[in-house]
């Protein structure tokens, strides 16, 4: 069989760069074509759609793609492994059986077979391409092999004499190519009957783990915006050439690239989805893009980056992630592009096309995310789909405002990637945003409690005799003494008769019952505690109702109770309002290690103290509670970052943001354009001033100086709850101010110097961040 280039123009094509699981991909893109033709036709096909990828062991150094297709003939096998030509409809197909084919098998290894037959030919055909022996006569050896039965069809792909460091990495990595070619397939294996199996193990699909289609969220109070948006825009028809791939910019019969007469009306459509990742994550978001159902683009940011056209190269402003850039985002989509063209190695669109600008103009529109940005510079306020989603979901504060779970006080962003791993894994617990959405109402209910606990705390605990005696029908001037306010003794026939009941004494069980009915669940305290010298314990903890008063099988109050379950399963009921709580400012997570320390010193029959025990729980079981410098400090500009968007938000609805920029002094406008420049905003530099973007970049201690100088700008529910404006006299006003600019200060100079901090120091900057985060003004 004649192969075009020669032999040494294949080799060469092996030296492109072509990771492993591109290589293996593009040879499955071809079994995947052949199976949606045969779909696309409405052929019956009995015999299933499978790809099977046989990876290379110790023993047998060979890789194998086998397929369940329809076959080719010799002439078309023929055209299929020819370099450079593909007979296939480039707008439909995911592979290049031409290039692709070849720079993908002179990657992996020296000798290529493939071996091909369809449903009643009486043999395999093929040909052997073997980079050693061919010649510059371009003739490869054919190859033949006897059927099993007339009824088999398909393609064999079996590559040998493998590349050392390939073939090594394919033995290797067989859970890391299932994985990548699982998402990068997603859309295929989920949409069609088709099965992927490699080394053995089938491919699931890696889905997205996104909330569901009815979930949203207000913004401003008022404006519904969903989690969920789906895309579906249909473009006016293209003329493209059928062998080269061209759009055509004009009417013609001739392809104006490669001179072909075969063009054809194509469809232009983009398609897809945007939505909301159920979990943040550091690398994890960003939207997919997809050609003829495989992902070209995963996790892409691109559509989160701002080209000013007024600008220069090197002047693009990220947009999202910023205000916490460090947490990462969860803005995610997956987005269909079937008539925008990929490069070769099908790792990028081309970008330069009008059609992949036409797509990004439509998905994210042509001016700034942020309204105020989009504002400042003239432009109408983005209503893109991106633009909508970024309107509301932008922040990531725990509760239904953004839809992100908590533990009543912070976000839990740790256990929420811990349930999106559950959910790839197949959990049933986890598929749907159930769990997720739990967690959001039991944080709202927790803050809720906290806020009525705070209240019952400020409000005198002494009864109101006079009303208890007129709820029970004596006489307002009785007291329940029987004695009246003169000092004699109330006539006996005026005060009713009183029937002692003997009441039912209420048993352990149906205490405990009553406690868990309307309890809420801890999220962050309910894990599994203990310690490889101890053993573990998985552990539920529950937050008793306001006004309920947990107690123990005598009968007295006690703070935290256990109770066993099944296994290795305990219940720990808490009450936020006893005394040690309330009045002591203990944590939950000490008292709870207390009696969890008992436990686990009985069942473990160690001899370790009280202390030990305590301490090496803690250790074991919460570590991300540590106390050092790098955890504080991430928490300190974490808040920082929410306070600096809110401060710049203000600043800019309210028109003060060249008053605040003069009163920074001459060495914080430097540190500030030297901030800016270091991340990347070279174009905010000219603006300094003309806008609020500089609040971002201030440092950590300017922010304070801007509150104690504008009060008035920032107080009063602002950026922050408390009166100032209403308050008549100083002292009162400076008392007011000073609860915010103390604990900003403590947050300030720790998200600056948290290197060096002693643990006392970080005590008071964590105590500092709870009572500055109780400050901040409600949801704007």
């Amino acid at each position: 069989m004649k192969i075009t280039p020669s032999a040494r123009v294949l080799s060469m094509l092996g030296e492109i760069d072509f990771n492993e699981w591109r290589c293996v991909a593009e040879l499955v893109d071809n079994s995947f074509d052949d199976f949606l033709e045969v779909v696309r036709s409405g052929m019956e096909w009995p015999a299933g759609f499978t790809v099977s990828v046989t990876l290379p062991s110790s023993s047998k150094g060979v890789l194998e793609v086998r397929d369940t297709g329809r076959g080719m003939s010799y002439e078309q096998l023929e055209r299929a492994v020819r370099a450079g030509w593909s007979g296939k409809d480039k707008h439909e197909k995911l592979g290049l059986f031409g290039m692709g084919f070849n720079i993908a098998t002179a990657r992996l290894g020296r000798r290529t077979r493939i071996l091909t037959t369809r449903v009643g030919d009486t043999k395999w055909i093929g040909v052997e391409i073997d980079l050693d022996l061919i010649k510059d006569d371009f003739e490869a050896r054919d190859i033949t092999e006897p059927k099993g039965a007339p009824s088999q069809h398909g393609t064999r792909i079996i590559i040998d004499r493998l590349q050392p460091t390939r073939a090594d990495w394919l033995r290797r990595n067989g859970a890391v190519l299932r994985n990548t070619l699982g998402a990068t397939y997603s859309w295929i294996l989920t949409e069609h009957p088709f099965e992927l199996y490699v080394g053995g193990t089938r491919v699931k699909p890696v889905r997205h783990c996104r909330w569901g289609d009815d979930r949203y969220v207000l913004y401003n109070g008022k404006e519904r915006i969903p989690a969920y948006i789906k895309i579906d825009k249909k473009l006016p028809d293209g003329i493209a050439c059928r062998d080269c791939g061209e759009w055509q910019s004009r009417a013609s019969e001739e392809c104006s690239v490669c001179g072909s007469g075969n063009l054809a009306p194509r469809e232009r459509r983009i398609h897809g989805w945007l939505g909301v990742q159920r979990y943040l994550d550091k690398t994890e978001y960003g939207i997919d893009f997809l050609r003829n159902g495989r992902k070209i683009l995963r996790w892409d940011k691109q559509l989160f980056t701002w080209n000013n056209p007024e600008e220069g190269a090197g002047d693009e402003e990220p947009e999202y992630p910023v205000e916490l850039a460090h947490q990462g985002g969860r803005l995610i989509g997956e987005i269909h592009l079937d008539h925008v063209p990929v490069t070769y190695q099908k790792d990028a669109f081309a970008y330069g096309e009008r059609s992949w600008i036409a797509a990004v103009e439509m998905l994210r529109g042509e001016a700034p995310l942020q309204p105020k940005r989009a504002s400042a510079l003239h432009y109408r306020e983005n209503e893109s789909p991106l633009a909508l989603l970024f309107k509301g979901f932008r922040r990531n504060d725990a509760g239904l405002r953004y839809l992100v779970p908590g533990d009543g006080t912070k976000p839990v962003h740790k256990e929420t990637r811990d349930w999106g791993r559950k959910f790839q894994a197949g959990d049933p617990e986890f598929q749907t945003d159930e769990h997720w959405w739990q967690a959001i109402q039991r944080h709202e209910e927790i803050k809720k409690r906290g806020k009525e606990a705070k209240t019952v705390a400020s409000v005198p605990s002494q009864p109101d005799e006079q009303a208890v005696l007129g709820a029970l029908g004596m006489p307002a001037d009785i007291p329940a003494s029987g004695v009246t306010q003169s000092g004699t003794s109330s006539p006996p026939a005026s005060v009713p008769t009183v029937v002692k009941v003997k009441e039912k004494t209420e048993t352990r069980g149906e205490r405990l019952a009553r406690y868990e009915s309307t309890a809420s669940p801890h999220a962050y305290l309910s894990r599994s505690f203990g310690h490889p010298e101890l053993g573990y314990v998985k552990v539920r903890t529950l937050l008793l109702k306001p006004g309920e008063r947990l107690l123990d099988d005598s009968g007295l109050p006690v703070p935290v109770l256990l109770d066993q379950r099944s296994g290795n399963e305990l219940t720990a009921f808490t009450d936020p309002e006893h005394a040690v709580f309330r009045r002591f400012g203990v944590d939950y997570a000490d008292l709870l290690l207390v009696e969890l320390a008992a436990v686990l010193k009985v069942r473990a029959r160690s001899d370790w103290s009280p202390s030990q025990l305590v301490a090496a729980i803690r250790v074991e079981s919460l570590q991300d509670s540590v106390l050092d410098g790098t955890t504080v400090g991430a928490e300190a500009r974490d808040l920082l970052a929410e306070i600096r968007e809110r401060v710049a938000e203000v600043l800019d609805n309210g028109g003060e943001y060249a008053s605040a920029y003069g009163h920074l002094s001459a060495e914080e406008e430097i540190a500030t354009e030297q901030a800016m420049i270091a991340a990347g905003r070279i174009g905010l530099v000219n603006r300094l001033g003309l806008d609020a973007g500089f609040v971002h970049h201030v440092p950590a201690l300017a922010l304070v100086q801007l509150v104690e100088v504008m009060p008035t700008v920032f107080m009063d529910g602002a950026v922050f709850r408390g009166p100032y404006d209403r308050v008549t006299s100083p002292s009162g006003k400076a008392l007011s101010l000073a609860r915010v600019t103390g604990c900003l200060a403590d947050v300030a100079t720790l998200s600056t110097f948290a290197g060096g901090a002693t643990a006392p120091q970080l005590r008071r900057a964590r105590l500092s961040i709870a009572l500055l985060r109780d400050e901040l003004a409600g949801e704007v």
